[in-house]
């Protein structure tokens, strides 16, 4: 069969640039991803990083996980565990092999348990069970401390050990329960639950060693939560490492890096506790000497105030004598100043005789002006009187009617005052000063 026209025009590649263009294609087509598997050939090079397979019933793939990623990873996967890598599909070019670039790595499930975690997580503190403001502070020297913890766990040891070297002979009440497994959440809340109820305790310490995501996974179980935030006892979480959070550790009134350190924060150093008490007991002696001294100076000082009873008496005496002689000088003063304020009012006062008589002559000159006044406006108004009465006289019609003049009215009453305005056959009537004429106008002459 011959070969296509065309099969000559197409670029011949070298192995190296036919695996760059591969290794692009994968990286272009296929993006970063979760892959799941189990571990097998597992090797740690010398330089640090990690070469491994993933594989499952039927398949597998080569993996790689350089060291600049594989420091920052949890822990250090073996052969057989199941694990999920976040890589990134390629090639390696000097073998032409599929690999995955892995670049974080954790233990299979744990990314759903890790989103349980936070939805859990979300919802409760959504109810305010990590409210900062519902911390209670922690006794500063308990009577009693309480440990709920796994009687086979370690993390005991190591607690009961940093309490009794920092306190000891401290009283320690410890609750049993399971720190993993199936049921130990509600086991470990009915615990805190029975401290909470018991109340025999000042501080309650929740411990368990470190471990994975799985292993403190009962820490956060919601019952056990919701049992530390009820709990009336304060409450000191110290679960795993320093890098592990759990739920138990926002509901806890303080939370410690590890059980060690929660039972560090929780006890009292002994030493510090005598040192202190060495400190209050020289301080006390101090202030003790002190006070002996100052009552002492007060009594000494007391005591030159001190006199004898006719010593005193002789002094009241003398105060009475002073007492009597500035009172029979107020007294001398005061007549003194009264009769001085007498002797300036005496000019003042006058006869009731006197006044009397002054008063009726003042009444008298009084009443002599009102009849003056009187006489006078009496004659004033008479002459006024007169004078309109003068006046009024010359306006009375009468007087005019008895110079001979004559008063010419219609039967109306109206006055004629022009004889134009008459009509011929016209009655008038004619006043004169005595009586009273009828008359007929039998003409009317012009002006």
């Amino acid at each position: 069969m011959n070969p296509p026209d065309d099969a000559s025009a197409l670029p011949v590649l070298t192995v190296s640039e036919l695996n760059r263009m591969a290794r692009r294609a994968l990286e272009s087509q296929l993006p970063l991803l979760w892959v799941e598997g189990e571990v097998s050939n597992f090797t740690r090079a010398a330089s640090g990083h990690w070469y491994f397979s993933l594989k499952d019933a039927d398949a597998q793939v080569r993996c790689v996980m350089f060291r600049g990623r594989n420091q920052f990873a949890e822990f250090t996967p073996a052969n057989g565990d199941h694990v999920e890598i976040r890589a990134l599909p390629s090639l390696y070019e000097a073998r032409g092999e599929f690999q995955l670039g892995a670049d974080t790595i954790r233990r299979a499930g744990a990314g759903k348990l890790y989103e349980a975690f936070l939805k859990l997580k979300a919802r409760l503190e959504s109810e305010g069970l990590f409210d900062p403001a519902r911390k209670r502070p922690l006794p500063g020297l308990p009577r009693s401390l309480g440990i709920v913890t796994s009687l086979q766990a370690a993390a005991l040891q190591d607690v009961l050990s940093a309490i009794a070297r920092r306190m000891p002979g401290q009283r320690v009440v410890i609750y049993p329960a399971p720190v993993q497994g199936t049921g130990a959440g509600a086991q470990l809340a009915a615990a805190i639950d029975s401290a909470s109820t018991r109340a025999e305790c000042d501080v309650l310490l929740v411990c368990r060693g470190g471990g994975s995501l799985e292993d403190l996974w009962a820490f956060n179980e919601e019952a056990v939560v919701r049992a530390i935030a009820r709990c009336t006892l304060p409450v000191v979480s110290g679960i795993g490492h320093e890098t592990d959070f759990t739920l138990a550790d926002f509901a806890a009134d303080l939370r410690a890096p590890t059980p060690t350190a929660a039972a560090e924060l929780a006890t009292p150093l002994r030493s510090e506790l005598l040192a202190q008490l060495d400190t209050q007991a020289h301080q006390l002696r101090r202030h003790f000497v002190r006070k002996q001294h100052d009552v002492a100076q007060q009594l000494d000082f007391l005591a030159r105030r001190l006199l004898h009873p006719a010593e005193h008496l002789q002094r009241q005496h003398a105060q009475l004598a002073q007492w009597a002689w500035r009172m029979t000088q107020s007294l001398r003063l005061r007549i003194l100043h009264a009769r001085t304020r007498i002797e300036l009012l005496a000019p003042r006062i006058v006869n009731p005789v006197q006044t009397l008589q002054r008063q009726r002559l003042h009444l008298q000159n009084r009443h002599n002006q009102l009849q003056r006044a009187l006489a006078s406006s009496l004659n004033q108004h008479q002459l006024t009187l007169a004078r309109l009465t003068a006046s009024l006289s010359h306006l009375d019609p009468d007087q005019v009617l008895a110079r001979g003049y004559s008063l010419v009215q219609r039967e109306d009453g109206s006055v004629v005052q022009e004889a134009g305005l008459l009509h011929q056959g016209e009655t008038l009537q004619v006043r004169f000063r005595k009586g009273r004429a009828e008359a007929t106008v039998s003409s009317v002459l012009p002006e």
